[in-house]
């Protein structure tokens, strides 16, 4: 994990404009209102028994903490999030924003903060779509308030 390289677009996050439209970003992506940025992604796990599958998802929560922690010197402890209820009203076919609406599908909780300054949010969260498929520790920054 590389925490300043981590830090630095968060930082970058927090104060660019958002994409006008909904798509890919140079680090991932965004829409009106949001950005997601992939900081970090796993390989994927087709051939595993389970065990590195494991062992990856501890190393991703291990360093979304890590950089919970330096966040937390900067701007106080994050809220916890889950978005489990989030993904049922989803189901429900209840109109929910993006980024949330997304997110609720592969991200099960997020460590959230309201950036100082700005009427923006920022999460932290560990995503994985399926159980082969790669793991990515994500940053999110949204002007659009949680569900």
């Amino acid at each position: 994990m590389n925490i300043a390289r981590f830090l630095a677009t968060i930082d970058l996050l927090c104060t660019r404009d958002f994409p006008p439209e909904h798509g890919r970003t140079d680090i991932g992506t965004g829409g009106p209102g949001y950005v997601i940025a992939e900081l970090q992604t796993s390989g994927d796990f087709w051939e595993d028994d389970g065990t590195e599958r494991e062992e990856t998802a501890a190393q991703y929560e291990f360093d979304r903490d890590g950089l919970t922690e330096r966040l937390t010197e900067r701007w106080a402890a994050p809220q916890m999030f889950s978005l489990a209820s989030v993904l049922d009203r989803v189901m429900d076919d209840e109109d929910i924003p993006e980024p949330w609406a997304s997110l609720s599908g592969h991200v099960p909780d997020l460590h959230l903060w309201r950036t100082p300054g700005t009427e923006r949010w920022l999460a932290l969260g560990v995503s994985q779509w399926d159980k082969e498929l790669p793991f990515q520790l994500l940053a999110v920054v949204t002007d659009v308030d949680p569900p």
